[in-house]
């Protein structure tokens, strides 16, 4: 099992923060050595078959290591949420004053997902787990949930007092989705989409949305009663085509 031990790991928020301790570099390292042996173990003997004592062998490890790192076993297959959810929370803290909420949480998901193109064999592996255990499957989206979680706990404190009551929810979801899409896309082409890009233009899709909210809610509404004729009725199809183009 030697060929998978992973490579020294250190996160880009991690690079640009100041580099982390030798300490720290040596736990992060063995953290997703074990989990990179688990996922190969369950890939090669199943899921139900392989033990944590299995995986703290392989690993040449102690079990008591391999809890240290993971509470049970169908952690194993994500070794790098806890810390990529430390940095969403750290990229929104870090917002300078006066920062659009909106504009913090695309910021902090862009991150995350550059974050998770760190480590591709990582992401592609475990894609391949969670299509075949649905044990793993179902902890993958109790993973997404805490990152909609924490965004949408940052909408509700940080939008505008008087948004909509929806909208804190409703944008966390929506942000999470275009990052999920762009990462499924990612892993079901073998790494072969461009995710990144796939994000950002999915960003503009919100910022115009939010852009397109703003006008109107700023704006007064007009209303007006007009007969019905042709020409009033070729008026409004105008003005309906014209609003069409605005979004």
């Amino acid at each position: 099992m030697a060929g998978l031990a992973a490579a020294p790991f250190v996160a880009p928020h991690q690079i640009r923060r100041g580099h982390p301790s030798v300490t720290s570099r040596r736990i992060l390292e063995t953290k997703y050595r074990i989990s990179e042996t688990a996922m190969a173990l369950f890939l090669e003997e199943g899921y139900a078959n392989v033990t944590v004592e299995a995986v703290a062998e392989a690993s040449s490890v102690s079990r008591r290591t391999v809890f240290r790192h993971f509470e049970s076993k169908d952690e194993l297959a994500f070794p790098d949420h806890t810390e990529r959810l430390r940095l969403v929370e750290r990229c929104l803290n870090d917002a300078a004053p006066g920062t659009d909420p909106v504009e913090a949480v695309i910021a902090a998901t862009e991150e995350s997902l550059r974050d998770f193109l760190t480590r591709p064999e990582l992401v592609l592996r475990r894609y391949k787990l969670t299509r075949v255990v649905s044990e793993l499957r179902k902890r993958e989206v109790i993973e997404h949930e805490r990152y909609v979680a924490l965004t949408r706990s940052f909408l509700r404190d940080h939008l505008a007092a008087d948004a909509p009551p929806f909208q804190a929810t409703a944008l966390a979801a929506l942000i999470d989705a275009i990052h999920r899409s762009a990462l499924g896309n990612w892993v079901r082409s073998a790494g072969a989409t461009d995710a990144i890009a796939e994000v950002e233009a999915g960003m503009e899709w919100v910022r115009r949305l939010m852009a397109h909210q703003s006008t109107y809610s700023a704006s007064p509404l007009l209303l007006a009663a007009l007969p019905d004729t042709p020409h009033n009725r070729r008026v409004l199809v105008s003005l309906r085509d014209a609003a069409a183009e605005v979004l």
